[in-house]
């Protein structure tokens, strides 16, 4: 007899802690839904909050609410309730444009303190917008900032003394391998390296110390597991420290001292409102509020515990399922390297995801072969994963990644 059959499973579902958040989740009927990591499910609190925004907030109070509704101090409230998710102080979390726009504030935030130095450094195969960031900088920079990208297993050993600012994603997005961010971090400080922390896969999913690991800057979104919708506000993270010496690039009116002064000349506003740009964008930071209130209730102990199991339940499932089908685990089995996605790559990766998506399972395909699932432990069920698994067999089973509307990839994967 399996060590996971419905039985088994359904006895962990009854122990869940956790198991009444799944309720305060809108989701269709039947639905198995794997792609929490990378847009989180509608919290069924965000409608009631969006629609009072919308017609109270902004159709009564019209500008008005930027005090009434305490619009105005959204960024540092939103950040200040993410501060304590990510292991920060208040003050030293803002909610602002995308995680695009956030690492450009932090790089070169991180570059003005380390003026000697020239190099950007990160892996390869990091989130493409992480290195297209640093290539687009050091493009402006008119050949000063030299963008450098070397293999995982390398990076610490090129920490040299003309590297300003390391740039890495904590948990990666196609592998979910987790890099241990206070020794990271120890041993760039010890070159004299600043280092720039991707948390977009983090946040939410798994504990993260930045105080304790003394992180200097850390961005991320808000539309993964912090389900703040399609295109939520991003964050970014400055370690107090910096806040009095680093220079905001992106000098925009609402990180002025004084915004509504007008002044042609800009001073930067003292702490963490330095690193606001433009006019925040209210009705995403309304939804993203109610995801991150949301979290807030659960134990991050708990989240974090059942999302290692579910991962362990998911890969013993494939495993006994799946093992002659030509999946290859890509994601590391052991529970402290692993974030909340496991991913596995198949020569049919592409139409092996379509095909699931047609029988009610939602995961994602990441190029060229992998397969990715996310384990989002607030709505998730242990019984989903054999029903998930099953499901992929099945597809392999039939071969139904042979339709030939799978032959030519969609615009998103």
């Amino acid at each position: 007899m399996s060590r996971w059959d419905r039985a088994a499973l359904e006895a962990l579902d009854k122990a869940d802690p956790l198991a009444a958040f799944r309720e305060q989740f809108q989701f269709p009927d039947g639905l198995i839904y794997l792609d929490g990591n990378s847009l989180g499910a509608l919290p069924r609190r965000t409608l009631a909050r969006v629609e009072q925004t919308v017609t109270q907030e902004w159709g009564e109070g019209l500008i008005t609410s930027w005090l009434g509704a305490e619009w105005i101090t959204a960024p540092r409230r939103l950040g200040d309730k993410i501060a304590r998710l990510l292991g920060a102080e208040p003050g030293e979390v803002i909610v602002a444009d995308s995680t695009s726009v956030n690492l450009f504030k932090a790089i070169t935030a991180a570059l003005s303190l380390r003026p000697e130095r020239s190099v950007i450094l990160s892996e390869t195969g990091n989130f493409p917008t992480d290195l297209y960031m640093m290539q687009g900088i050091a493009a402006f920079s008119g050949g000063r900032i030299r963008a450098e990208a070397v293999h995982e297993d390398a990076v610490l050993d090129r920490l040299g003394d003309d590297v300003a600012v390391l740039l890495l994603t904590q948990v990666h997005y196609k592998t979910g391998a987790v890099r241990d961010m206070a020794e990271v971090t120890r041993r760039a400080h010890q070159a004299g390296v600043l280092v720039v922390w991707d948390l977009s896969h983090s946040a939410g999913a798994i504990p993260v110390g930045l105080n304790a690991a003394d992180a200097d800057f850390a961005v991320g979104c808000g539309y993964k597991f912090l389900n703040g919708g399609p295109g939520a506000p991003a964050y970014l993270f400055a370690a107090r420290r910096h806040q009095a010496h680093a220079m905001p690039v992106l000098s925009g009116w609402m990180g002025h001292a004084a915004p509504f002064a007008f002044e042609d000349s800009y001073r930067a506003a003292e702490g963490i409102e330095q690193f606001l740009c433009g006019t925040p964008p209210i009705l995403g930071m309304a939804a993203l509020e109610c995801g991150v209130d949301l979290l807030a209730e659960a134990d991050m102990a708990a989240i974090r515990a059942k999302s290692l199991q579910l991962g362990r339940v998911f890969m013993d499932l494939m495993d006994e399922h799946v093992a002659d089908h030509g999946f290859t685990l890509v994601s590391p089995r052991e529970d402290p390297r692993r974030g909340s996605h496991v991913s596995y790559a198949h020569p049919q990766g592409y139409g092996i995801m379509q095909a699931l998506k047609e029988r009610g399972v939602i995961g994602d395909f990441r190029d060229p072969d992998v397969l990715r699932f996310g384990l989002t432990p607030l709505y998730l069920r242990h019984v989903d994963m054999l029903d998930a698994v099953l499901a992929i067999r099945a597809v392999c089973e039939t071969r139904a990644w042979d339709d030939p509307r799978w032959a030519v990839r969609a615009a998103v994967t």
